[in-house]
């Protein structure tokens, strides 16, 4: 069995010796953490692991492999090497599921035909899930106002619209899926409309997403945004194709918030699979905006949060974002953020045939990493030959 972890993070000190912790067990590894899985192929890295450790785990069944990111291991392994996996496994963080239905007040709603239309069967329970505790959450902190963040097509956004009914600001950087939203929005709101004319009861307002289309990335093209929300009144229905800086969507959202009917200007801000550094904006707007009471955020691509590098100064990187992780130097390059996305469970759940399937990808793709260039080398080029030789990129590996 795994050790148990015996770090904690309940206050600012403990969580900066957990860091210190996993620093420390780290740094003779730099070498595998910042090479891609397929080097470990290419550039023979397997020659600078442990010799010992090599030769045991070269005879071990594909299922023991696979259950070693999880923390486990077997008796007749040398001790240096149940060493390292159970420590590693204390000082990996806790990743349990958590019931959302314990949530005091909390209750997950099944979606409608008309809600659900265009979802699969995962986004329907992600957008049931997180609609129901964002409405939960608004209600506790008095807030009627929503910001949802990397909106995409509105699924969210029209869920906590039109029934929990909350006024939501829908922003996204692609103006097609702005008007996505807003179509999707009204055929949703004339069928609401339409049922309360059949049930004969009074027809009340139908709270609609408000759309904003915007890139959060420049300061000078925010304050353009800034001043077109400021001058008019129905200036969240409008699609803007502007850039605006990341730390900043606190701007934003007290600059949308005066077109709003609500009076209470307090608001949640929401965000599912927020990519990147989008989950890190959402944090940074949360402590410097006032009006933001609460933000929820699950966030997706971790490996491509931006970061911080020694000569860049004021700048808004997603990664590092604490000053105590910054105080400590640590630095996670493209391919160990790649690595970290890595789930444990998701390579223990691989029967044998998957799991060698798995290795069999990265094997094959190094060894055409390595004669690429020779058959480029001896081939002239044209635009054909090299499509056809275009390699993945780490996102679409599938086994990364």
């Amino acid at each position: 069995m795994a050790e148990k972890c015996k770090y904690s993070c309940k206050t600012a000190s403990e969580t900066l010796e957990w860091i210190h912790a996993i620093i420390h067990f780290i740094s003779p590894y730099r070498y595998f953490l910042d090479a891609h899985v397929v080097n470990f192929f290419k550039d023979r890295l397997w020659e600078a692991v442990d010799k010992e450790w090599m030769h045991c785990l070269r005879k071990e069944p594909v299922e023991n492999l696979l259950r070693i990111p999880s923390g486990v291991v077997q008796g007749h392994w040398p001790v240096s090497l149940k060493e390292f996996i159970l420590t590693l496994r204390s000082l990996s963080l806790p990743r349990e599921k958590t019931d959302l239905q314990e949530f005091s007040g909390m209750h997950i709603a099944s979606l409608s035909n008309v809600l659900a239309q265009g979802m699969n069967h995962k986004k329907k329970h992600e957008v049931e899930a997180l609609a129901a505790l964002v409405g939960l959450v608004a209600k506790q902190v008095g807030a009627q106002t929503v910001v949802d963040v990397g909106a995409g097509q509105g699924y969210l956004a029209q869920v906590l619209a039109f029934e929990y009914q909350l006024s939501v600001i829908a922003i996204d950087a692609c103006s097609h899926h702005g008007k996505i939203t807003d179509a999707r929005a009204e055929r949703i709101r004339k069928h609401y409309a339409a049922k309360m004319r059949k049930n004969g009861s009074e027809l009340r307002e139908i709270s609609m997403p408000k759309t904003v289309t915007c890139r959060v990335l420049s300061s000078d093209t925010l304050k353009t945004l800034s001043n077109f929300l400021e001058e008019n009144d129905d200036a969240a229905n409008q699609h803007l194709s502007q850039k605006c800086s990341g730390s900043q969507l606190s701007r934003l959202a007290e600059n949308i918030l005066p077109s709003l009917s609500y009076s209470d200007s307090s608001l949640v801000i929401a965000g599912l699979h927020a990519c990147g550094d989008l989950s890190v904006t959402m944090l940074r707007t949360f402590l410097e905006c006032d009006k933001a009471k609460a933000v929820i955020s699950v966030g997706c691509c971790y490996n491509l949060l931006s970061e911080e590098a020694s000569d860049m100064v004021d700048s808004c990187c997603g990664f590092p974002v604490s000053q105590g992780v910054k105080s400590a130097g640590v630095v996670l390059d493209k391919n160990a953020r790649d690595l970290a996305c890595q789930s444990a469970d998701r390579w223990r759940g691989l029967d044998e045939h998957a799991g060698l399937h798995n290795f069999e990808l990265h094997a094959f793709r190094a060894a055409f990493q390595m004669t690429l260039p020779t058959h480029i080398a001896r081939k002239p080029y044209n635009r054909t030959s090299r499509e056809s030789l275009t390699t993945p990129t780490a996102s679409e590996d599938p086994g990364v």
